[in-house]
């Protein structure tokens, strides 16, 4: 492998907060070669004007690569692009690092890196905390699970997809707690800010005083500021990160849990509300559309 700051990267997944994250690693003057499993895709062409080489197949996005990287929605795209036929465990070169960036469970993780090391080859698992602008700003925060070695050789995209990365330790799935944890906490935020809205609410206050009172006083970090505001103005088509996928994580939350023998009940309150969000077809708006479940369980408009 390259000792080199410049990196010859791979990518694989280029939704929404996959073409900002390959975005930053074009932008930081890697050699860098994408695919996308649905062709034709948006953020391929956008890529490709950029100077990214597009791959027709994950194989052509494997060849001559340091370090890989994918971007999947889900765990069962994440285990096809690494394990089905045509995948990135068939196609790695031996000591090649898959550093995998979504959301994904404890279990796929533990399963996927066993997979790789009998294969000679590396995973890292980097889930990033930010929405798609975030992303594209090269602000996201990094969380970061592997061998040092690995983590030494991907050190240069950390420099420029993020603005801090934090190291969990040797093992994978030690960064999929933590960005698992991350977001339990942030869901169930969302979840009591659409309780209190739809509180005041009753009482005839306008949303944005509340909101005033909440990010000038204890509340005032960019998770209250940032979906706060979304709330006051109901700018749920203004997507950073779906109802869907929001439902995804608190389900793959509750298996880390189970899987650790756990309870978390806060999470089950957080993903009832995203289940009815989902059933009255708001699924792929932003997750903060739990709050208007709220209110209208609670008879407000």
């Amino acid at each position: 492998m390259s000792d080199t700051a410049t990196r010859r990267v791979g990518f694989v997944g280029l939704g929404r907060m996959g073409t900002a994250i390959a975005g930053r690693v074009l932008h930081g003057g890697h050699d860098l070669v994408a695919h996308n499993r649905t062709p034709g895709s948006a953020g391929a062409a956008e890529l490709e004007r950029g100077g990214a080489r597009i791959a027709p197949s994950i194989a052509a996005a494997c060849e001559g690569r340091e370090i890989v990287i994918t971007m999947l929605a889900n765990d069962d795209a994440l285990r096809e692009v690494v394990l089905g036929p045509g995948g990135l465990r068939e196609h790695l070169p031996a000591g090649t690092i898959h550093m995998t960036m979504g959301t994904h469970g404890v279990q796929t993780v533990i399963d996927l890196a066993a997979a790789h090391e009998a294969a000679g080859q590396v995973l890292v698992h980097a889930p990033v905390l930010g929405r798609p602008d975030v992303a594209a700003a090269g602000k996201l925060g990094i969380v970061t699970g592997g061998p040092a070695q690995a983590l030494a050789l991907a050190a240069p995209l950390f420099a420029v997809i993020g603005r801090r990365t934090f190291h969990a330790g040797p093992r994978p799935e030690s960064a999929t707690a933590i960005k698992l944890a991350n977001n339990l906490m942030l869901g169930c935020a969302i979840e009591v800010m659409g309780e209190a809205f739809s509180l005041v609410r009753k009482f005839d206050v306008e949303p944005a005083i509340f909101n005033d009172v909440l990010v000038d006083g204890l509340f005032a970090g960019p998770a209250h500021q940032v979906y706060g505001r979304i709330i006051v103005e109901e700018s749920y088509a203004d997507v950073g990160f779906t109802a869907e996928l929001g439902l995804k994580d608190a389900n793959l939350a509750l298996a880390a849990g189970d899987f650790a023998r756990l309870p978390l009940p806060s999470v089950n309150a957080w993903r009832d509300r995203l289940l009815s969000a989902i059933a009255h077809g708001n699924g792929q708006l932003d997750w903060a559309v739990v709050a208007r479940e709220q209110a209208q369980a609670g008879g407000l408009d």
